[in-house]
């Protein structure tokens, strides 16, 4: 029987590819971390990257953002060769890694960190903190649609260190969403959660993926196999697999390397 078309996949068009890696490698003293990957990512697609522990993926993930330089290869993003360029001169092209910036300051409300993040997109590198009360609070309406956007409206308020760890990781979110990006790299936007907290931030990757490309590293399977439009399997630091879910979890590389013959 077909398969539902994602909505990266609508329409007989062919895919309209956003970010693409060829021959990426990174060595480190020697030691060849990623290995030649080559990746598609399609224009308003999530997408996956996975695999065991060591596969290369943390690696393969800093290239991308550009907090690591490749060895070899190249990267280009809406057409641009970016491989050279400094994560904050990418961000300005609209790819953002959430975390990225550091932008949740613990002892300001969550209206405050969104609207420094505003403050940053508007105004550059300067975060005009002694901008008058007046200035800063024509920032609040779009700041306070953010936390909206991030389901925090009730927690608006309130200083960033009393939230939950799930409600802090959507407060980042906010603050990288703040900064317009048309790609969004999240990094295991997961860990560390519990299930409450993975159900509201799986429905809330959903939600901020309707306008956006999301490439994301995540070891949570469940959360992978019902977001993911495709998923990129890294095994030895080269790509094993590529499809959708129902695809990579019965390819027996995949079950051999990473899933576990009791997944299979």
């Amino acid at each position: 029987m077909a398969q539902p078309t994602t909505h990266a996949e609508a329409g007989a068009a062919p895919p309209d590819i956003v970010l693409v890696t060829e021959g990426l490698t990174k060595e480190f003293k020697g030691f060849r971390a990623v290995n030649g990957v080559a990746l598609q990512v399609v224009r308003g697609s999530i997408h996956a990257l996975i695999g065991p522990n060591g596969a290369g993926k943390t690696t393969c993930f800093n290239l991308l953002t550009k907090f690591l330089t490749p060895t070899a290869g190249s990267i280009r993003y809406n057409g641009r060769d970016i491989t050279r360029m400094r994560p904050a001169d990418v961000a300005r092209l609209g790819l953002v890694r959430s975390f990225q910036i550091s932008a949740v300051f613990p002892h300001l409300t969550v209206k405050e960190n969104v609207r420094i993040a505003l403050q940053r997109r508007k105004r550059g590198d300067s975060f005009d903190f002694w901008r008058s009360e007046t200035v800063l609070r024509a920032l609040n309406q779009e700041a306070l649609a953010l936390v909206e956007a991030v389901g925090l409206s009730d927690f608006a308020e309130v200083p960033a260190v009393e939230l939950s760890y799930g409600r802090k990781r959507a407060l980042e979110i906010a603050t990288t969403l703040a900064l317009e990006p048309e790609m969004l790299l999240l990094d295991e936007p997961m860990a560390g959660m519990g299930h409450e907290d993975v159900d509201r931030t799986a429905a809330l990757i959903r939600r901020v993926s309707a306008n956006r490309t999301i490439l994301m590293v995540e070891h949570n399977l469940s959360v992978v196999a019902s977001l993911s439009d495709r998923i990129t399997v890294l095994a030895r630091g080269q790509v094993l697999a590529e499809g959708d879910y129902a695809t990579v979890s019965k390819d027996s590389r995949v079950i051999e390397a990473y899933i576990g013959a009791g997944h299979g």
